[in-house]
């Protein structure tokens, strides 16, 4: 013999039928609440003002209306509080019927090329230490890009290890004019290169 309950259901009556959480789930829902459509409206102010903050390369890609580059032009000139208010609403109300997807991806593309510049500066200046500290690493430079100017570059290294050396002992080493050159022709042949 079972002695066992039969396990709750969950769910309520309606209309004469049982229905349970799934289905109320799966029906259809109706217009956006004025929550989702405020919601929606703070978004879209929101992107207008990282529009604010975008290079101009980024904010031509957009193709966006005249009407909103003009709004946005004019809230870079505002000043006053409560009038750079109102027209960051008027520029929410532009961007309503806007797709905000490839305005998001422009401005996620910005943030992330401040990290890869960061990271790419970070490489250099590795790069230029171990130029100066070691011959080993000029020939590993060389190979990883050949396209450099080996002379220039290993005229630069022999001056920056000149100067390097202190006067007197004791002194902390001193990086001149060639020490910084060298970090410039790493950076920008690390910028050029295609995955960089």
């Amino acid at each position: 013999m079972n002695n066992k309950t039969p396990k709750a259901i969950k769910g309520y009556w309606s209309n004469g039928r049982f229905v349970k959480p799934e289905e109320i789930a799966a029906e259809e829902v109706g217009p956006p609440s004025k929550t989702q459509l405020k919601a929606e409206a703070d978004e879209k102010q929101a992107l207008g003002e990282a529009l604010l903050t975008l290079r101009a390369d980024l904010i031509a890609r957009l193709d966006l209306p005249v009407k909103l580059l003009d709004a946005l032009a004019e809230a870079k000139r505002i000043t006053h509080f409560e009038g750079k208010r109102r027209q960051m609403q008027f520029i929410g109300k532009l961007m309503r019927p806007l797709d905000p997807g490839p305005i998001r991806e422009a401005i996620n593309e910005q943030q992330g090329g401040s990290a890869q510049l960061t990271l790419t500066l970070h490489l250099a200046e590795q790069w230029r230490d171990k130029l100066v500290a070691s011959d080993d690493a000029l020939g590993a430079w060389l190979t990883a890009h050949p396209d450099t100017d080996a002379q220039q570059l290993r005229a630069l290294i022999r001056q920056a290890r000149k100067d390097a050396k202190p006067e007197k002992p004791g002194e902390a080493p001193r990086h001149g004019k060639p020490y910084r050159e060298i970090f410039q022709m790493v950076k920008q042949a690390m910028t050029q290169e295609p995955d960089a």
